[in-house]
């Protein structure tokens, strides 16, 4: 079958190559990879700057749809042309995330899904939701279950004043679902074009980044002076005017570091508002079926960005590097275009 190896933790050494077909074993199933998403996470995996990758050369990117092709034995939960998305962390079925989930991840340290056929465990992929294409529902493990899962922990409810960073897919799925769940969303970004694509997806208000850097300040004015009740915090750096921009007795979901992984902090603007900090890692196999469950409801389509062809995937890297992407970006693994 054909893959995509990383010889080096580099993007220049992504390359197409081959590799032998896997056969599904008991209680595995076998996927016709479709399509993939990139995440900043399969970025960071290739410079060497987060978790350690498989024995190189490997296979990277996390998130994939496609049609299982074959099924072990003992694999009653899919059969043969069942469209499904692989999980992420595999073995995280439910329940508070354990040590040991953290080095069951798809894309490194596990083998990633740029490749052909992929075998997982049947209990460690989900149904596509039948609403979304294949470029959609690939880019559901890590971005949108991860916007899901934040607002959960933070107890969104209707009313609710959720501040969103920017126009990458966490912060996009973040202001969807938040909408949804029937709260007010605030977002930052940087051009008169994004915001304008954000305000059409339902965001309140919109506060330039850029124009105005010390944000936090907007955002509670924004808010009728209370603050946001719950924020997503992508960026990392950024953390400072999030403790000033969020509720007292408000919650941050930290889920990335794109700023970098080191920020100063202010220890009186966490203790006396009361504010809740937590790191967020994703999401179990079950708040991923109830978010599959939240889209079909509310028919929520994710924001795709550009697809490239399978052999292109270096390019695609290197658009999400640059930044240049607004939504998600895709990698046409089985090379049928936007076909279901």
């Amino acid at each position: 079958m054909n893959v995509i190896h990383a010889t080096a933790l580099a993007i220049e050494s992504i390359a197409p190559a081959s590799a032998p077909k896997p056969e599904p074993q008991r209680g595995d199933i076998l996927i016709r990879v479709g399509k993939a998403s990139l995440n900043y996470r399969d970025l960071a995996v290739l410079s060497g700057t987060h978790i350690a990758a498989a024995t190189l050369p490997f296979v990277p990117c996390s998130d994939a749809c496609g049609v299982v092709e074959a099924v072990g034995t003992d694999v009653t939960r899919f059969k043969p042309g069942d469209r499904v998305v692989t999980c992420y962390i595999q073995g995280w079925r439910d329940g508070r995330l354990k040590k040991e989930h953290r080095m069951r991840t798809l894309g490194g340290p596990l083998p990633g899904v740029l490749q052909e056929y992929l075998v997982v465990p049947a209990e460690d992929a989900v149904a596509a939701p039948a609403h979304l294409s294949d470029s959609e529902a690939a880019t559901l493990p890590i971005a949108a279950l991860t916007a899901w899962t934040a607002l959960q922990e933070g107890g969104v409810r209707p009313g609710d004043t959720v501040l969103v960073q920017g126009t990458g897919g966490v912060a996009l799925f973040g202001l969807q679902f938040a909408r949804a769940a029937g709260a007010r969303v605030i977002a930052l970004t940087s051009s008169a074009e994004k915001a304008a694509m954000l305000a059409r997806l339902g965001a309140a208000e919109v506060i330039d980044y850029r124009r105005i850097p010390g944000w936090a300040a907007a955002v509670r004015e924004a808010s009728g002076g209370q603050g946001a009740d719950i924020v997503i915090e992508t960026v990392g750096s950024t953390l400072e005017q999030s403790l000033g921009a969020v509720a007292f007795g408000g919650f941050i979901g930290m889920v990335g570091f794109l700023g970098g992984l080191t920020v100063p902090l202010n220890l009186r603007q966490m203790i006396g508002p009361n504010i809740r900090l937590q790191g967020v890692v994703v999401g179990s196999r079950a708040g991923f079926e109830a978010m599959n469950r939240a889209m079909v409801m509310h028919a929520i389509h994710p924001v795709l960005d550009r697809t490239f062809a399978f052999a292109d995937a270096q390019a695609a890297f290197a658009r999400m590097k640059a930044a240049a992407h607004v939504g998600k970006i895709v990698i046409d693994v089985d090379g049928t275009g936007e076909a279901r």
